[in-house]
This record gives C-alpha cells, sequence and structure tokens, in this order.
C-alpha cells in the first residue's frame, strides 16, 4: 500500500526510514503546539480551542502534503504571520480577531487561484530577491522583539519608546537560558530542540513555583469557540485589503522558498532545478490556509523545519503523513500546553527571529538601491509593529531609489504598481 501511494523504491527510501523521518520533523516543530496558544490568546481567542485548531491545521495541512502532492514537507500555523495577526490587525488596528481570521480565509482563496492560474511564477518572480530576503528578516526582527517583550527583557518607556526590562526576575533568568538551551542544543544538532527547551523552562518555572501545573493529558478542549467563527463579510472592507494581500504575499513568498529549499536538500528538483508538481504543493498551501482559518487559526504554510526529517532520510510524503498523525495525537496533551507559561514560549519567538534573520545575507550589499530598501524593509517591520507596513516601505523606497539613481528600467511592473498602491493607501486611507 505504502508504495503504491508514495513510490517508496522510486526514492530509495523505506518505510521506517520515512516513520524515523516524521518523527524528527514533528519534534523540530512541534513548538508550534505550544507556542501558536500563546500568540493568538493575546488576540482574545480561547486558548483551548486554537490549540485544538492548531493540532489540526497541522494534521490536515501535512495529511494533504503527503498523500497530495507525494513531499516530505509538513505544515502548520506559520511563525511571524499568527504573530502579525494578533499584535498587528487585532491588538494594533483593533479589527476584531474574528474579522481577521477572515482575512486569513480570503488570502487562502486567492493564493488558491493564483497556485491553479500560470501567473504565479510571474508574481514570485516580480519581486526582487533583496526584498524577498528582507522581508523573511524583517519578520524575524519583528518576532524578536515580541519575544524579548514576552520575556520581560525590553518595557516601554515613554522617553526611548523601549529600554531594558528588570533582568534578575524569574521570568527573564528562565527565557534567557531557554534561548540557550535552544541555540546550544541545534548546534548539537539534536532534533527538537526547541520543545526540549520550552519544557525544560516549563517544568524549572514549575519547580520554583514561578508558574503552576496543569497536567499533561486529558481529552482535547472544544473548538466550538473558535470554529467557523471567521467573519468573511468583515474582511471584504477596503481598509483590510492591504491586511489580505500581506498574509497572501508572505504567505506565497514563504511557501516557495521553503518547498524549493526542503525539496533541494531532499534532491527532488529536476535537472533545470525547479520543482515537479509545484503547483499541487501551491494547492495543499492555499487549502489548508482556508481550512486553517476556518477551524481558528491563523495562516497555515509549509515549514522549513521539515529539512530536519530530509535529513533524517525522509523524500515522500509518508513522512508527512508521519507528521499529521503525531499532530492528532498531540491533541490529548492540552493540559500541558496551558501549563507552558509565556517566558518559556518566547525564546522560540527568539531563535526563530535568528534563523530568519540571516536571510539579509544574501542581499546585494555592494548595491546601495538593493540592500537600502532591504534595510528600509526589514527594520521597520518591529518598529511599526506590523509586517504590512515593512513591506509597503519597502517597496516604496526600492522603486523611489531606483528611479531616482536613473535605473527605472530594473523596476518590474508589479514593483511599480504595488509602489503607487501603497503610497495611495498611505495618503488615502
Amino acid at each position: 500500500m505504502f508504495e503504491k501511494l508514495f513510490d517508496l523504491t522510486s526514492h530509495g527510501t523505506t518505510v521506517r526510514r520515512e516513520i524515523l523521518a516524521g518523527v524528527t520533523t514533528f519534534l523540530t516543530m512541534a513548538y508550534i503546539i505550544f507556542v501558536n496558544p500563546q500568540i493568538l490568546s493575546a488576540a482574545g481567542m480561547d486558548i483551548g480551542a486554537v490549540f485544538v485548531a492548531t493540532c489540526l491545521a497541522a494534521a490536515f495541512g501535512s495529511a494533504f502534503m503527503g498523500l497530495f502532492a507525494n513531499y516530505p514537507i509538513a505544515l502548520a500555523p506559520g511563525m511571524g504571520l499568527n504573530a502579525y495577526f494578533t499584535y498587528a490587525v487585532v491588538n494594533g488596528m483593533h479589527y476584531p480577531w474574528q474579522v481577521a481570521l477572515g482575512a486569513v480565509f480570503l488570502s487562502g482563496i486567492l493564493f488558491l487561484i493564483l497556485s491553479i492560474l500560470p501567473v504565479r511564477e510571474y508574481i514570485i518572480n516580480a519581486i526582487p530577491k533583496s526584498l524577498k530576503m528582507a522581508i523573511s528578516a524583517g519578520i524575524g526582527l519583528f518576532l524578536g522583539i515580541i519575544g524579548f517583550k514576552e520575556m520581560g527583557v525590553i518595557v516601554a518607556d515613554p522617553a526611548t519608546f523601549v529600554t531594558l526590562g528588570p533582568l534578575t526576575v524569574w521570568p527573564v533568568i528562565l527565557g534567557s537560558l531557554g534561548f540557550v538551551v535552544m541555540a546550544a542544543l541545534d548546534a548539537r544538532r539534536v532534533p527538537g530542540a526547541i520543545i526540549i527547551a520550552i519544557l525544560l523552562v516549563t517544568a524549572a518555572g514549575v519547580a520554583l513555583g514561578v508558574s503552576p501545573a496543569q497536567g499533561v493529558f486529558s481529552m482535547p478542549p472544544s473548538i466550538a469557540p473558535t470554529f467557523l467563527q471567521m467573519d468573511i463579510a468583515g474582511a471584504f472592507s477596503l481598509g483590510l485589503a492591504a491586511i489580505v494581500f500581506t498574509f497572501l504575499f508572505v504567505d506565497l513568498f514563504d511557501n516557495t522558498g521553503t518547498l524549493i529549499g526542503v525539496a533541494h536538500r531532499a534532491g527532488l528538483l529536476d535537472k533545470d532545478g525547479k520543482l515537479p508538481r509545484i503547483g499541487k504543493a501551491l494547492i495543499v498551501d492555499s487549502s489548508s490556509a482556508m481550512v486553517g482559518a476556518a477551524l481558528g487559526t491563523s495562516t497555515t504554510t509549509s515549514y522549513i523545519e521539515s529539512a530536519a526529517g530530509v535529513r533524517a532520510g525522509g523524500r515522500t510524503g509518508l513522512t508527512a503523513v508521519v507528521v499529521a498523525i503525531l499532530f492528532l495525537a498531540a491533541l490529548f496533551l492540552s493540559p500541558l500546553a496551558g501549563t507552558v507559561p509565556a517566558y518559556a514560549t518566547a525564546p522560540a519567538l527568539l531563535f526563530v527571529a535568528c534563523i530568519m534573520t540571516r536571510g539579509l545575507t544574501e542581499v546585494d550589499w555592494e548595491d546601495v538601491t538593493e540592500y537600502a530598501p532591504a534595510v528600509i524593509t526589514a527594520i521597520a517591520m518591529p518598529l511599526t509593529f506590523s509586517i504590512a507596513n515593512g513591506i509597503a516601505l519597502g517597496f516604496i523606497t526600492y522603486a523611489a531609489i531606483k528611479l531616482m539613481a536613473g535605473r527605472w528600467r530594473e523596476i518590474h511592473p508589479a514593483v511599480a504598481i504595488l509602489a503607487i498602491a501603497f503610497i495611495l493607501k498611505f495618503a488615502l486611507i
């Protein structure tokens, strides 16, 4: 059966190797079942329902990727977009979380349309590499400042906006140690470095009396508080157009980069360096975003942590199916998820920030018309507390500098149109 479904022999793999790869991938990304509910609960969403939605969205997306596209790539609610959902859209712009879920659903529909139409490659190729890398790095910096805030390392200050918080309190001490443990375990190539550190910090916090224990196993909580609560009609307002675009834009480029990166490490690209069945993979991602929104979570997307499973030998969709089964099993860990405090998950935000920020190394630092817009894009995201604002300022800066430098021919028409649209947004909305 497995041979018929996943064509194991032609991929040079076995059932045992695929199962091991699936377990490895799950361990590297299982932190999301603790982190995502913490982030979305700050938007006023029921933490238990979000926990269930996170597990179910990850299980659906991973199983769909394995069975439909036959790739060893797992999906789950994406880091960065969940923070944008909570801290920018809901808490910053004061939209109800139901409307924000509607925006995620609409972005999934648009993504699905783009996945089916042949224009997807045109759009992907239209955006300069420097801006793509800057967007990834900017999201990383955005996560970093949120991580510092959740740990208490930085606090608000009326004179300097932010300043150093008290470093001798237990949440800061434990969170800082958690980050060091994550990095050290990752350096030793220990699978599940992030989740191991989260659980160690949680155990230390409970032992010290900093946070209470709520148990480990139980039946899953109700998903009713978030299930089908998305407000699609509310998401159609003009002011939400940029938000829908941001969810779509980041998911499209992040997902494409992840697919190519993981497939390259797995040796799944063809002789021209292209990914076979990329259309199917993008359909999976867009469909998962819609299903995730219906369940009650922010954008579900492909995870770069799937590379860990590929490193362990995963080559087919059986790896992703194993991940899906493990996410379903995780549904019975809701008390443990409730025990994990914010200071234990904050180091994960910092660690993911470190991984994403390295995208700046791929910017052309010899060309000021490339690196200046990239820097503006990256620093604007954390400082304006908005991925959308960072993208907008980056596109405007890129087009303006190229134009003023007499290199207007290097501006792709799509970039020029988007830059003008962003200028009009800032001027009129």
